[in-house]
């Protein structure tokens, strides 16, 4: 699959730089169960944030849930506390509008209402000419001036990229290395709630399933050929790295997330991560752009910083040798 996103001049010796933005997870409303749309259908959910999101070279998101107008959940019995995701196939439409041009349909609620839905999925975001990366084998190719940079997707669960899968991770991360040499991965990992904040050693666990060894993913697939690992599922922010002179941010946080999260605490600060690397996939720089959720779940821009604040302590905390150094600005630089 490739997304043309500038002229084809594919040149191996270009000396360029790409500058991309990412976000965490977005699910605009779901349908199921009613009452948790937000208002005027969605159209104006992303208007406060669309502008930082359209500012940078290519821009990325982990979509939480399908787009999709049919299908079955299974996942809800009858008296139970369901969270079962299903947003309208509109809705994709101002995942387009907002400068999405890349996301992950590798996590726990991609396949809510069935693989008929993840596929459903797939085809809108083809018709919005929004790459994708999820189920097993499927990985993204989008062209900045030249400079290819392929996109892979991991989640915890064998139904996408498995991320509890090493071996497999390294093969499929190293093959698209030889044909990219920018390669950019996305997970969806790591315990869930406002007290999951910090990266631990060894593996994570969540109501008993494995969420995965965190830091041994990622430096195995940066170890393979991965420039830049962005990490989501936890729902909150959680540290960043420098390792080998590749970016790893471990979670991104919610960041459009309407209806169905709860948002108190750390669970309501997210951002829209800033990283500049060079055509080889070097890490020259990078930004935290702090955001929060107004009401039921509408992003906007945090003065506060807070997102930022909370990067900064994390990073020093986990990762005293390695962790970026953030700026007051959310600016973010290697330790020397």
């Amino acid at each position: 699959r490739l997304r043309e996103l500038a002229p084809p001049q594919i040149s191996e010796e270009s000396t360029g730089s790409v500058r991309l933005r990412a976000v965490g997870d977005v699910m605009l409303g779901t349908d199921f169960p009613d009452g948790y749309l937000p208002p005027d259908d969605g159209a104006h959910l992303l208007d406060s944030v669309s502008s930082l999101l359209t500012d940078a070279d290519l821009t990325f998101a982990n979509l939480e849930g399908p787009l999709c107008d049919g299908g079955k959940t299974t996942k809800c019995k009858p008296g139970g506390n369901c969270y079962a995701f299903r947003s309208p196939t509109l809705y994709g439409r101002y995942l387009k509008d907002a400068g999405i041009d890349v996301v992950s349909t590798a996590n726990n609620h991609a396949r809510d209402f069935g693989e008929y839905c993840r596929l459903e999925t797939h085809k809108t975001l083809d018709s919005l000419d929004i790459a994708w990366s999820g189920p097993p084998g499927t990985t993204a190719t989008l062209v900045h001036q030249g400079i290819r940079v392929g996109w892979v997707a991991f989640h915890t669960d064998a139904g996408s990229n498995h991320l509890n899968n090493t071996e497999a991770a390294v093969e499929l991360v190293s093959a698209l290395a030889t044909s990219h040499p920018i390669v950019v991965v996305s997970f969806h990992g790591g315990a869930e709630g406002s007290k999951a904040i910090h990266t631990p050693n060894g593996k994570e666990t969540f109501y008993g399933e494995d969420r995965g060894d965190l830091r041994l993913f990622t430096h195995a697939v940066v170890d393979a050929g991965a420039d830049l690992v962005l990490g989501h599922g936890p729902h909150v922010p959680r540290a960043m790295e420098i390792y080998k002179e590749r970016l790893i941010a471990y979670s991104l946080g919610n960041f459009a997330t309407y209806g169905r999260f709860n948002l108190s605490g750390h669970l309501g600060k997210g951002m829209i991560l800033e990283v500049e690397m060079d055509s080889t996939g070097t890490f020259v720089a990078g930004r935290v752009l702090s955001t929060s959720q107004r009401g039921r779940g509408i992003p906007e821009v945090d003065t506060e910083g807070r997102a930022a604040d909370l990067v900064r302590m994390l990073s020093s905390q986990d990762f005293p040798e390695t962790g970026v150094i953030v700026g007051q600005d959310g600016s973010l630089a290697a330790q020397k």
